[in-house]
């Protein structure tokens, strides 16, 4: 198999292990503690709402999103940091974004996941007509890593007002709406080992689910007592969660994704 062979079918995006799901689920956290840290701590958002906060926040986080989106995709291959970095950013701008959509532009919880939903089957539907496949281990192209990138931004915003809805409007609480989302990701486990059901549909379910259950956790950790919340400082959870995030990427290897072409293609260069 020649480079440019290998190189086509060099997937960028780590295997999808227990070790992926945990991660996933503490970088989502830490999105939510981190967009909460400069819109609400820093810009103050949360006690004006049309002071701009949630929007400047969403621009720093958009500006920060692109640059690591740009320098995963010009990467020649899977870089677990860099990777994690860009999910995090990902993540962190989904808070912000979900926040502005839900509360300075006034379109609800509802409103703003209704329009939220729609972003996701949209990006998904144009990957799918683009390529016939939205398989993750397929991410190997810079058009294929757009639109995965796209979709998964979109996904986090999705699950951040996901999230919100379910334990403020929904009344359940922060720990009730995590229960609610910790139940539906064993349900897809479940369907995952015991079932035939789709694979790339079942991955798609869970990565959205993880949202909202790192969404309400972060919540549950970093808002006030009154609110049902622990209060913690808002920049100490997210310093603790990025150090356990930076320990699991130290202690434990991560390998890239394994490209349905690579098999064939590697058959053929024998």
């Amino acid at each position: 198999m020649s480079i440019e062979q290998r190189n086509r079918y060099l997937s960028k995006v780590p295997e999808v292990t227990l070790l992926f799901w945990i991660i996933k689920i503490a970088a989502t956290t830490l999105g939510e503690t981190g967009g909460d840290s400069v819109t609400m701590t820093l810009l103050h958002a949360d006690t004006n709402a049309h002071n701009g906060g949630y929007l400047t926040g969403t621009a720093i986080f958009f500006g920060l999103l692109v640059v690591l989106v740009a320098a995963q995709i010009f990467a020649r291959k899977f870089h677990p940091v860099l990777y994690w970095a860009t999910i995090v950013a990902s993540t962190t701008f989904g808070t912000t974004m979900a926040d502005f959509a839900d509360r300075s532009l006034g379109i609800g919880y509802s409103g703003g996941s209704t329009l939220l939903l729609g972003c996701v089957l949209v990006a998904l539907g144009l990957w799918y007509w683009s390529e016939g496949t939205i398989s993750v281990n397929t991410v190997s192209t810079p058009r294929v890593e757009a639109f995965y990138w796209a979709a998964i931004t979109f996904s986090q915003t999705l699950g951040t007002a996901l999230g919100d809805w379910m334990a403020d409007t929904g009344g359940l609480g922060y720990e009730g709406g995590a229960l609610v989302f910790l139940l539906a990701l064993a349900l897809v486990a479940g369907l995952y080992y015991w079932t035939t059901a789709s694979r790339v549909l079942l991955f798609w379910i869970a990565f959205i689910l993880t949202r909202p259950l790192g969404a309400t956790v972060g919540d549950f950790l970093d808002k006030p007592i009154n609110h049902g919340g622990l209060a913690l400082s808002r920049p100490l959870a997210s310093a603790v969660i990025a150090a356990f995030i930076a320990a699991c990427l130290l202690l434990f290897r991560q390998r890239a994704g394994r490209h349905p072409g690579a098999e064939t293609v590697g058959a053929q260069g024998d």
